[in-house]
């Protein structure tokens, strides 16, 4: 994963069809992996034609690459961002969990489609790891450490404890076709995601802060 853009986006004259053509690509390539995908069915949804979606972006390959780009730079810059702000740790923590909650609302498809990247195990996955998930898994572990040197965390196992936050934020978006089925209900109806929010925020303050701490 490079940060090279298409050869035509970096001076686009149309932003909003671009941003079309990505937002569509994130339910198709969420909904059916790269190989599923059809361009066509993606240019129809931006209400393009093929031909200008292959103006903007060379190939299918070109459009996955460039829109897994955009939202692994908006979580590292929106989400990540709040682990480096200042406060105490307990707060970073949560700054960085709501402000995960708060990106995943306008980005439902992130979830399944990084799911399927990674499960892929293609080549761009070493890069992938080392751009984006390093960093924030380096980040979410320092800020852990100093929350247990503060006095503010409980001593847990730091790596672990990074997974276990990970686990608890995503997997309920990535299985929402599975919540469906269990609750016979819309998982990402937004009362449904604030309850989530409310339920790890809680977890957070019984499993591994030392001290209650209001959440919003």
């Amino acid at each position: 994963m490079g940060r090279k853009l298409p050869h035509a986006l970096a001076h686009a004259k149309r932003p909003g069809t671009v941003q079309r053509i990505v937002s569509a690509a994130e339910a198709f390539f969420a909904e059916r992996g790269m190989e599923g995908a059809r361009t066509g069915a993606i240019a129809r949804a931006a209400r393009v034609n093929k031909a200008l979606l292959y103006y903007y972006f060379r190939s299918k390959q070109d459009l996955h690459r460039f829109t897994l780009e955009m939202l692994f730079s908006q979580l590292r810059d929106q989400v990540g961002g709040k682990l480096d702000e200042p406060g105490p740790p307990r707060q970073r923590l949560l700054n960085y969990v709501n402000s995960y909650f708060d990106f995943v609302a306008t980005h439902p498809n992130y979830p399944r489609l990084v799911q399927r990247q990674l499960m892929s195990r293609g080549p761009g996955l070493a890069g992938l790891v080392d751009e984006y998930y390093r960093p924030l898994h380096d980040r979410l572990s320092a800020t852990i450490r100093d929350g247990i040197a503060r006095g503010e965390f409980r001593e847990v196992d730091s790596p672990q404890t990074v997974l276990t936050l990970v686990a608890i934020t995503v997997f309920y978006f990535a299985a929402a076709p599975v919540v469906t089925e269990l609750w016979r209900c819309n998982p990402l109806k937004p009362s449904r995601v604030a309850a989530r929010r409310r339920a790890v925020l809680d977890f957070l303050q019984h499993g591994l802060f030392r001290t209650p701490a209001r959440t919003r």
